[in-house]
């Protein structure tokens, strides 16, 4: 796991990399709960998802009102996952300052290749650099579909995602 911490100030709001601080419960809630993409996903999943990633936990004063993690091996690649502000917090420019963070990260200057996965916010994340995919036919994935509504705890343990 790298731990670079690195935290950002804009008015009341900050952005920090710092795990220790995340509110795991509250991302796990948006995620399972609120988000298209990992509903029902099981806590010990974030948590794990979260300690193999670079996170940028979003903030105003002591409550955390957004989240995004970049999956990376700080050389060659980085994907952009889990990017969310709550709804009472939207249109104030949070997520255009998340982002900005994020593509901005030093560490992460010199990567060849980033991608992300949105269902609807393409526009935005154009605004960054970020294109649809210019041979598609070159790209592919295994996608399970929601296989998170097929985890137990039992399963978790046994195929050793959980301790």
């Amino acid at each position: 796991m790298v731990n670079i911490i690195q935290e950002y100030q804009f008015g009341d709001f900050y952005i920090s990399t710092n795990r220790e601080i995340l509110d795991i419960a509250f991302i796990h809630s948006f995620l399972s709960k609120e988000s298209y993409w990992a509903k029902n996903i099981p806590i010990e999943i974030v948590e794990k998802s979260i300690e193999n990633s670079l996170p940028f936990g979003l903030y105003h004063g002591n409550k955390q009102i957004g989240f995004a993690r970049i999956v990376t091996d700080f050389a060659v690649f980085a994907t952009v996952a889990d990017v969310f502000v709550i709804q009472q917090y939207r249109g104030l420019g949070l997520s255009k300052w998340l982002i900005e963070t994020f593509t901005s990260f030093p560490e992460l200057q010199y990567i060849r290749r980033w991608t992300l996965y949105t269902l609807d916010a393409q526009k935005l994340y154009e605004k960054y650099g970020f294109s649809i995919i210019e041979n598609p036919e070159q790209a592919m994935e295994i996608h399970q579909g929601n296989i998170y509504d097929f985890y137990t705890p039992e399963f978790l343990k046994e195929h050793q995602l959980i301790h």
